[in-house]
């Protein structure tokens, strides 16, 4: 080998060398921020997303797609997938001027979306060119790294709220915000009995009783026979809204308690029936008497079969955490067993019935706590 060979090999290999140590350098600094970006931000952010979605579903069908779009597009409300409740303290405490919203624009859930998506999506652009063949030099690649691993900025921290009774500051930033859109419902009315007569309201409107006596004091006692459950359930959701809003009589309460009613004790059921394994059954809710079903159905497995991307065990246990919650953070105890009794026969874990497997899981907590409060 020449003198000349040497020297030129002993500056390549110096020069790879070099080279080998920037790209070493250059991909530690990505390094550190792309592993926070993959195992927690990135599932952080798709986690996110889906609660956005879920919050705008349940709100949209519940009130509207433009009120779902109005409350969108406020930070703070939609993101932490229990968007209802706060939406629906709001609407309970203020009257809302819907001819006046429908004349305003927002941006669509679509867009909001797409455009979160489109912000944390430049962020993981700029960890894979870092992290490629080639590329930027270790300092700027730090300059460009910064920032990276923190939380989004693009929605503030969401608001929590417990259940569809609890106030929250968000109420009273609405009514200022837009001026003439929102105003405070009225008043209590006066002294009125309407914890005693919602009852009656309820039954009057629905007819769940099985036969009633009035009394020679004017009180009306029922039999409610095999509605006692929905019966039960619906006082509960009317009740609530009377504690929130004094000024709704007991009928006004009754009336509107009914669409609680059937979106958190009904609808999830209904809903899964756009399953393939469900197309063409009609689903029956049920009572004391006969069982709820999936007419035209046969058995459905809860682990192995999907809704939403998810089994529908985990659908079910989703939605009854999401229940209404006592002052004290417990499950409304009517609300959940109007729930459970609409599970469907159908839907089975292991050899039984998952409504019978929820029963039987309450039953089992039931006797723990009643066992420790005994210590």
């Amino acid at each position: 080998m020449s003198m000349f060979t040497g020297i030129a090999t002993g500056f390549l290999g110096a020069a790879i060398k070099d080279k080998e140590a920037k790209d070493n350098l250059r991909m530690k600094i990505a390094e550190s921020a792309g592993i926070d970006y993959y195992t927690k931000d990135k599932p952080d952010h798709d986690k996110k997303q889906k609660l956005f979605e879920k919050d705008f579903k349940n709100v949209a069908e519940l009130y509207g797609t433009h009120v779902a779009n109005y409350f969108g597009s406020k930070t703070g409300i939609f993101g932490d997938g229990k968007a209802l409740n706060t939406v629906s303290n709001i609407m309970d405490k203020y009257n809302l001027d819907e001819e006046s919203l429908k004349k305003m624009t927002f941006s669509t859930f679509e867009e909001r979306q797409a455009g979160r998506e489109s912000e944390f999506q430049s962020r993981g652009d700029q960890i894979k060119n870092l992290t490629g063949i080639g590329g930027i030099g270790p300092k700027a690649a730090e300059l460009q790294l910064e920032g990276f691993g923190k939380t989004e900025t693009t929605d503030v921290a969401p608001i929590e709220t417990t259940d569809i009774t609890q106030a929250t500051d968000t109420e009273q930033k609405v009514s200022t915000d837009i001026g003439s859109l929102w105003s405070k419902k009225a008043e209590k009315r006066g002294v009125e009995a309407k914890y005693a007569h919602v009852e009656r309201a309820i039954e009057a409107q629905n007819g769940y009783a099985q036969t009633h006596e009035v009394g020679a004091d004017g009180q009306v006692t029922f039999t409610w026979g095999p509605k006692r459950k929905i019966a039960a359930a619906h006082v509960q959701f009317a009740t609530m809204l009377l504690d929130k809003d004094p000024s709704l009589d007991q009928n006004t309460a009754a009336s509107a308690a009914k669409r609680y009613l059937i979106f958190y004790t009904e609808k999830p059921f209904a809903d899964l029936s756009s399953i393939d394994e469900l197309k063409g059954a009609s689903y029956e809710q049920g009572n004391e008497t006969d069982r709820a079903i999936y007419k035209g159905a046969g058995k459905i497995d809860i682990n192995s079969t999907q809704y939403k991307g998810m089994p529908i065990k985990n659908y079910i246990l989703d939605k009854i955490d999401n229940l209404p919650k006592t002052i004290d953070g417990n499950i409304n105890e009517a609300i959940f067993q109007k729930f459970v009794e609409n599970v469907p026969e159908n839907l089975m874990e292991g050899d039984i019935t998952f409504r019978a497997s929820l029963l039987a899981q309450r039953q089992t907590q039931e006797l723990v706590n009643n066992y420790f409060a005994l210590k």
